[in-house]
């Protein structure tokens, strides 16, 4: 069987931080969007990416880093819209990893966990620190057809809150998997120096 495939969804507006977020430069100068999705490629062997039609220097950054960048045409239908193109370009992995762009503190070590877990036969496996829930969240290949079919802004999230026993909770020490950037003020509060911190812990 195929392995399992990262998706990289990048496709958000950055409404309310006011600029493209993504491209956003952290520590060392590398953008934010590239940081995380590097981060997901620590984990799996190829990688898919969503992004806007007019976001030409972030599909280039993606490309660069090794991923198949795709296009949601309708980037305004929400999160899972951009996830249902994702596993539509890639019907034959062998799984997906889902992870979020502006999610760029998450543990590569805690994103190869939660991939070691789908490729182990996991139906729905999701880290969680302290008692909540966070990303990468990896879905097998059984959850297809109901992917490609996701709409809205709610993600794939309707899917866990209907099977809560396919879901596996991997308890893990990385707060990184909570945390994602809404406001420019959050790059700063977020009590991480940057990428390199999040290394030092793995």
């Amino acid at each position: 069987m195929s392995p399992p495939i990262g998706v990289l969804l990048a496709a958000g507006s950055s409404r309310r931080f006011g600029a493209n977020k993504l491209l956003q430069p952290m520590a060392g100068g590398e953008p934010m969007g590239v940081i995380a999705a590097r981060h997901l490629l620590t984990a799996v062997s190829r990688g898919v990416a969503v992004v806007r039609p007019d976001d030409v220097e972030l599909s280039a950054a993606l490309s660069d880093l090794g991923y198949r960048v795709v296009e949601n045409q309708q980037p305004e239908s929400g999160m899972g819209e951009s996830l249902a193109v994702a596993v539509t370009a890639s019907v034959d992995a062998g799984g997906w990893l889902v992870a979020l762009g502006d999610m760029p503190w998450i543990n590569p070590q805690t994103i190869a966990e939660v991939a070691e877990r789908l490729a182990q036969g996991a139906s729905m496996v999701a880290p969680v620190y302290k008692g909540e829930r966070g990303h990468p969240v990896g879905f097998a290949t059984r959850w297809g057809e109901r992917l490609v079919e996701l709409s809205g802004d709610r993600g794939a999230r309707q899917l866990l809150i209907d099977y809560p026993s396919d879901l596996e909770l991997l308890p893990v020490d990385d707060p990184g998997i909570l945390l994602d950037v809404d406001f420019p003020e959050q790059l700063s509060e977020a009590g991480f120096e940057s990428l390199s911190g999040n290394q030092s812990r793995g």
